[in-house]
């Protein structure tokens, strides 16, 4: 991937625009492999869970812990 990034970096790019970034798209994350493959003193590399359907409105809420925040609300 990094080479990717790179290449586009270097050949690709016109002036104005911005870093261009990686998507790559897993069925599984592990943070220790994700730690170990990456250099240390890169602080612009993310992972995340990617669902492959629209979750449901209960679903985000249990996500986002939107029933905690209405209970700070009131």
């Amino acid at each position: 991937m990094q080479m990717y990034v790179n290449y586009y970096t270097r050949e690709l790019m016109n002036e104005g625009d911005n870093p261009p970034i990686g998507i790559l798209l897993c069925a599984d994350k592990s943070d220790t492999l994700v730690e170990y493959t990456l250099p240390e003193d890169n602080n612009q590399i993310y992972a995340a869970k990617y669902l492959p359907y629209m979750p449901t409105k209960e679903e985000l809420r249990r996500e986002l812990n939107l029933d905690d925040y209405e209970k700070l609300d009131d």
